[in-house]
């Protein structure tokens, strides 16, 4: 029996078909202005390599667009679906750092993989992937670049202020002064790390502690995040971090489909 999980993001959104046993396919494409569009192309793209859509048993949507999913049979939340997918993936995960395009979210766990406490950040970009985005525009690179770039700074910046605005400002002028992009890009990651940790902070830290979202793809943010925390961060080996969250829902799927077997 194969189910599907479909999470629909501010900038991406998501697909995993799931058998009960491992991933069968997914797909992860730009969100789009109308959600059902993008969840029905995530969709056609998850089945291209020949799996026929008509097999699928039961699909939930997440994400902030879940209610938008047309080929969803119930929606449940993002925050039960990425810790559903962590706790999957890692059962000895406590704490999970869930950093997207528009939001950070960091969830505590207990034993059972269930969600003690949460908390979201507030409508700031500061602690997200677009603050990231943003200043690989002004630093002329491409997003996937900053974080190899940082690795090669020895002096980080320092920003003076955690608004993405402002920031941008601080980082027009060090390009100015003349301060390379290595260490600009390194006090970026730092900056961006401190924000997260903040808002981390506000829960109690447990062991293990994982990063999901497209940051986590990020590895100095992630390391300059451990280091302010002073614990190791898991960082998913086994699956593209962006797709927790529809992989949450494609285990909810196959749980409500009557055929659960972990």
């Amino acid at each position: 029996m194969m189910v599907a999980g479909c999470d629909i993001g501010s900038l991406t959104t998501k697909v995993v078909l799931f058998d009960g046993k491992k991933i069968i396919a997914s797909s992860i494409i730009k969100s789009k202005p109308k959600p059902e569009e993008g969840a029905r192309e995530a969709l056609e793209k998850a089945c291209s390599s020949g799996i026929n859509k008509s097999d699928i048993a039961y699909s939930v949507g997440t994400g902030y667009g879940r209610r938008r999913v047309p080929f969803a049979n119930e929606t449940i939340s993002e925050i039960s679906c990425h810790s559903k997918g962590a706790f999957y993936l890692y059962p000895d995960v406590r704490t999970i750092i869930d950093i997207g395009g528009q939001d950070c979210k960091v969830l505590s766990l207990n034993e059972q993989g269930e969600v003690d406490r949460f908390v979201t950040n507030d409508k700031c970009a500061a602690g997200t992937g677009r603050f990231l985005e943003v200043m690989a525009k002004v630093l002329k690179v491409e997003l996937q670049e900053l974080s190899n770039m940082a690795k090669k700074g020895n002096a980080a910046i320092t920003l003076a202020s955690a608004c993405t605005v402002w920031a941008q400002a601080d980082v027009i002028q060090y390009l100015n002064e003349g301060i390379s992009k290595e260490n600009i890009a390194l006090g970026v990651c730092q900056s961006m790390a401190k924000r997260v940790s903040v808002l981390v902070n506000q829960v109690t830290i447990r062991k293990d502690i994982c990063i999901t979202g497209g940051v986590a793809k990020n590895s100095s943010v992630v390391k300059e995040l451990g280091s302010i925390l002073g614990a190791p961060i898991l960082q998913l080996t086994n699956i593209d971090p962006q797709l927790v969250g529809a992989l949450g829902a494609a285990l909810f799927a196959y749980e409500h489909a009557g055929r659960a077997q972990w």
